[in-house]
């Protein structure tokens, strides 16, 4: 069952990368939240993500892992899967990456993550906590797969939220436009030629969340 756990935990990233070429991109959807974390003295310490994946790739997901109850998972029965999971997004950097003051802000490995099933989809939530907290004034998140293979969409209802932040921060989103005939012509060539992973056009659809502070 292990083992089971874990290939389908892989296929989160790892086996929708690989066999990718076959069909067109995106091929999984995440609808997601995030909350930008700040420690008491005002530094922003991390954040915190919770993605809810599409009802066809839940599914598949969820092929082989033993639950006591029909139609029900509970955390614990998830929890190889989440931990599969983790292990393959540290390779894509968590699809997370921030920037204080212009400077590129390091996230340290994952803390409390945990998957939640409510029929018909699974929730991932995870902590990504930063290497060294920073005080700055200007916060970037952007939220993205460089591949253009899983896509990203914020949640309509509270899509990202400051916890703990300094009085005055203030946060806004910007959601990824729509590709132009050109770039959608593009999207459809990845199938035969993927994205080198030098290749940053991926960042043209980033979800992204700026936070200014006083």
């Amino acid at each position: 069952m292990k083992r089971s756990a874990a290939v389908v935990g892989a296929a989160l990233v790892v086996l929708v990368h690989a066999v990718g070429v076959a069909v067109a991109h995106p091929h999984v959807w995440v609808t997601f939240r995030s909350e930008i974390l700040y420690a008491a003295d005002g530094r922003m310490s991390g954040v915190r993500h919770a993605w809810t994946f599409d009802d066809m790739f839940s599914a598949y997901a969820l092929q082989g892992i033993a639950h006591a109850r029909k139609g029900f998972y509970t955390r614990e029965e998830l929890r190889s899967l989440a931990e599969v999971n983790m292990t393959s997004l540290k390779e894509y950097d968590y699809f997370t990456f921030a920037k204080a003051d212009g400077r590129t802000a390091a996230f340290s490995g994952p803390v409390d993550y945990w998957l939640e099933y409510k029929d018909p989809s699974l929730t991932l939530h995870f902590t990504l906590p930063l290497k060294t907290p920073v005080a700055a004034r200007a916060v970037a998140i952007d939220i993205y797969d460089p591949s253009i293979f899983v896509d990203f969409a914020f949640a309509t209802d509270r899509p990202a939220t400051l916890v703990g932040a300094p009085q005055g921060c203030r946060l806004a989103l910007e959601r990824p436009r729509e590709p132009t005939a050109a770039e959608q012509q593009r999207l459809s060539g990845l199938d035969a030629v993927p994205l080198d992973k030098s290749d940053t056009w991926g960042a043209t659809f980033a979800n992204k969340i700026r936070v200014t502070c006083p």
